[in-house]
């Protein structure tokens, strides 16, 4: 591809308001026939200010994904935006996430945390896969409930003592008025 033809996809981004960070990241944007630059731990160190052997750490540990070409370390410009994306303070999870990443493993919640305040978010977490209005049985709220976690008594009883829900004659309702905390 001549020079011509990189300005000109570059300017038409530019135009579209598409950044190359962007372009990059994105599969749906990214146009495989721009050419993929590449920096080598010095120059990714410069950029960063940060030193040339804490980069290199990061590359052979695996942090920054980078390909080793004989002695020397390189860094596809794509890989150090993802690397710096992942470790951007404008991402910052909230607590109800940060409570849910922490005891959410393979998709189940193994156990519930003592703290209240945690354990409040992840049953609103799990109240949340039920529907407003739907009349439920004991058994299907056990089944709902039985995906995330063993412990379906607890959390059925927690349900109803939060307020999340109201039982009636053995049928379970999502409360229509429960205000969520995250």
């Amino acid at each position: 591809m001549e020079k011509d033809e990189i300005k000109k996809k570059y300017a038409a981004m530019h135009i579209a308001g598409i950044s190359l960070r962007d372009a990059l990241l994105d599969d749906d944007l990214r146009d495989d026939s721009l050419p993929i630059k590449f920096y080598t731990t010095a120059e990714v160190a410069e950029m960063l200010k940060m030193n040339v052997q804490v980069i290199a750490r990061k590359l052979q540990r695996g942090e920054l994904h980078g390909y080793k070409i004989g002695k020397d370390w390189r860094v596809a410009e794509k890989d150090l935006w993802a690397w710096l994306d992942k470790h951007s303070n404008r991402k910052r999870l909230s607590p109800a996430e940060k409570v849910i990443n922490n005891f959410l493993k393979n998709g189940r919640f193994k156990t519930l945390p003592a703290q209240r305040k945690k354990r409040k978010y992840i049953l609103e977490y799990i109240l949340r896969r039920f529907e407003t209005g739907r009349v439920y049985t004991e058994k299907e709220i056990n089944e709902k409930i039985l995906e995330l976690n063993d412990d379906f008594c607890t959390i059925r009883r927690e349900f109803i003592m939060e307020k999340m829900m109201t039982r009636s004659q053995g049928k379970y309702r999502r409360n229509k008025s429960y205000i969520f905390t995250s």
